[in-house]
């Protein structure tokens, strides 16, 4: 196993397998080279990212690594030929290194890990397929996207617009809470396989905001621009570093699921560029080592923030092409090559108040040494990465938090 895991990864072991854990019997044989899910998830990230938020200068980005290669890994189970190599490059899966089988059973046992919800921790993460009625699906890919990454694959016909595309939101609305609704509009009757990736996030802060502290305050969202924003407060021990490399102050924030990490970094005054052009799964590590904890008066914004990405125009510029072209090969859906994903959707939802991701806050005292505390306020834009086991759950950047 690599030995400089993100997150101080080395020192657990979800990965290991044991005799009788898994039903394929070529993986309880000792695995080498094996590069866990969170590797290729963290590189595909921040090529993401900076695409994304190429698009929209001073607006926000937020969406979910981990949902979208979730996606992909799906789809990868009924790609062949350059399809398929199209999508291992892309989201660097490694099949030299290790057998497809085994990164499968890695997102399974990911995938298996996040379901463990409770009071304190909800995650909605869901990948969907419609297709086409027409279109045979095959027993085999049905059992696999089960199996490995609890997927679904529906057919429907596309020409009835209007109650498949109210049928499809329902769907998603229900699988979310009611968190995401409309997910999908203007639905092409002409569609051949439709591919949606959903996620929504539920967990409360270790040490929350005192709601009575929060005050209107102003964000300079730029130069020109100032929003009034809910400013929260919270005084107490903090982990915080400063990464003097990209210029930024980074704050680790602890959710009451202790495996869950929230990361927000404020780069320096007119520093933002240098953060995103410099910000990599290294840094990320770094971070962990440098984070100490001090006595800190936190000021940061209550934000509610949407993301939704036509996955195929971003992707087709990061280098999967094939797969949204008369070139496709999923014949493992279908049975026969030729046959293309359409429309391919990805939706992320987070909340940020003082309870955590949901308001219902109560106050805490914390007892601190007798020290200067040091002031931190994100009052202008800032980067915000949410961390399971080592797994990006969501990135993005804060550019105005009532930005609807």
């Amino acid at each position: 196993f690599p030995q400089n895991l993100p997150w101080g990864t080395q020192t657990q072991t979800p990965w290991v397998l044991k005799q009788g854990e898994i039903n394929h019997p070529h993986l309880l044989s000792p695995i080498k080279n094996y590069s866990p899910p969170w590797l290729s998830i963290c590189q595909f990230a921040f090529n993401f990212y900076k695409e994304a938020s190429s698009q929209r200068n001073n607006k926000n980005v937020i969406f979910s690594p981990l949902s979208i290669s979730t996606a992909f890994a799906m789809l990868s189970l009924a790609a062949k030929s350059e399809t398929l190599q199209e999508i291992f490059r892309v989201f660097h899966f490694k099949p030299n290194e290790i057998q497809q089988e085994e990164i499968h059973e890695g997102f399974r046992q990911l995938m298996q890990s996040l379901n463990r919800q409770n009071a304190n921790f909800l995650l909605d993460m869901g990948n969907v397929l419609f297709v086409k009625e027409q279109l045979k699906l095959q027993q085999q890919f049905l059992n696999d996207i089960k199996n490995f990454y609890s997927g679904e694959a529906f057919p429907e016909n596309f020409k009835n617009v209007r109650p498949v595309q109210q049928k499809i939101n329902n769907y998603i609305e229900k699988k979310t809470h009611g968190k995401i609704i409309n997910l999908l509009n203007n639905l092409d009757p002409a569609t051949e396989i439709l591919l949606l990736s959903y996620v929504y996030l539920k967990a409360t802060w270790n040490k929350n905001f005192n709601p009575k502290y929060t005050k209107e305050d102003d964000f300079f969202v730029d130069g020109n621009t100032v929003v009034k924003v809910p400013m929260m407060f919270r005084m107490g021990m903090c982990k915080r570093a400063y990464d003097a490399q990209l210029s930024s102050t980074v704050v680790q924030m602890d959710y009451k699921e202790e495996s869950i990490k929230a990361y927000f970094i404020l780069p320096d005054e007119g520093q933002m560029r240098k953060l995103e052009n410099g910000l990599s799964c290294e840094s990320l590590t770094k971070w962990r080592k440098l984070l100490s904890e001090s006595s800190t008066n936190l000021y940061l914004p209550r934000f509610s923030v949407h993301g939704r990405f036509d996955l195929k125009q971003i992707l087709y510029r990061l280098g999967i092409r094939n797969v949204f072209s008369n070139e496709a090969d999923l014949s493992g859906i279908t049975g026969q090559p030729g046959h293309k994903i359409s429309e391919a959707i990805h939706q992320a939802m987070v909340n940020v108040d003082e309870n955590g991701t949901e308001a219902s806050a109560a106050s805490t005292m914390e007892i601190v040494p007798m020290s200067v505390p040091v002031t931190i306020i994100f009052n202008r834009p800032f980067k915000m990465v949410v961390v399971k086991d080592g797994a990006i759950l969501f990135m993005g950047k804060i550019s105005n938090p009532v930005e609807q």
